[in-house]
């Protein structure tokens, strides 16, 4: 059958990021912005706070590969702070956790040639995105760096409460575009997630071996693997 849309990973596959969530300076920074709004805490103790709150929603979610909501996480520990208003804690826990992103960010680039090779494909073929991320984080890093109207859908796992290789982000991508698992290809860079996540559901897959993700899992391989970026579109012409 015609390959119609191509569903592509982000973290790793499109945009090259380097974080480090373990920086006393995250914590730091967080306690010193929540004085102002009449929260006071030692960094230590939001670091513990945090954590014990993503280890309870996790525990209780009954997925198999549970995804975390860090706003759900930031909204939580500031109801344990007693701010009651449902909407200024909303809003506050957004700006929380785009500090600690923001903070514990080192890098935050496209890879070479997404552009131009976005830019290539959209003429011939549907794009769409399914990531394991935080929607917080993930739509205003795809703004930042460009890729503001390539794709449609995109599938972010904090929406749905699980992550890849769960076939239902596949599914529900697959069915935003019309499309059947034989009409599709996936490129991703991770083996687990990306690459036998898409096996599951009959999709053909294109392994990217970029600077993140695992490279190998169980006997799992992918129909194309290339190196760079701009290689993929040898793999979609020889896929398709």
């Amino acid at each position: 059958m015609t390959i119609k849309g191509i569903v592509f990973d982000l973290y790793g596959t499109l945009i090259d990021i380097e974080t480090d969530e373990s920086m006393d300076e995250i914590y730091r920074t967080i306690a010193h912005y929540l004085t102002y709004h009449g929260v006071y805490l030692h960094r230590w103790e939001v670091r513990e706070r945090y954590y014990r709150i993503m280890k309870q929603q996790k525990e209780a979610s009954g997925e198999e590969h549970p995804e975390i909501d860090v706003e759900a996480i930031w909204n939580e520990f500031l109801i344990q702070e007693g701010i009651r208003s449902d909407a200024i804690r909303g809003q506050l826990a957004k700006v929380v956790a785009h500090i600690y992103r923001g903070v514990s960010r080192n890098r935050l680039q496209l890879y070479p040639d997404v552009k131009r090779v976005l830019n290539e494909l959209q003429a011939s073929y549907r794009l769409a995105l399914i990531s394991d991320a935080q929607s917080c984080y993930a739509l205003p890093e795809i703004r930042a760096v460009g890729l503001t109207g390539y794709f449609n859908p995109i599938i972010i796992s904090s929406h749905h409460g699980f992550r890849k290789p769960d076939q239902r982000l596949f599914k529900k991508a697959l069915e935003r575009m019309g499309l059947e698992p034989s009409e599709v290809i996936s490129v991703g860079n991770d083996m687990f997630r990306d690459t036998y996540g898409a096996n599951l559901l009959g999709i053909k897959t294109i392994f990217i071996d970029s600077n993140q993700g695992a490279k190998s899992y169980d006997e799992v391989a992918p129909n194309y693997r290339v190196q760079r970026f701009d290689e993929i579109l040898t793999g979609i012409a020889s896929l398709a």
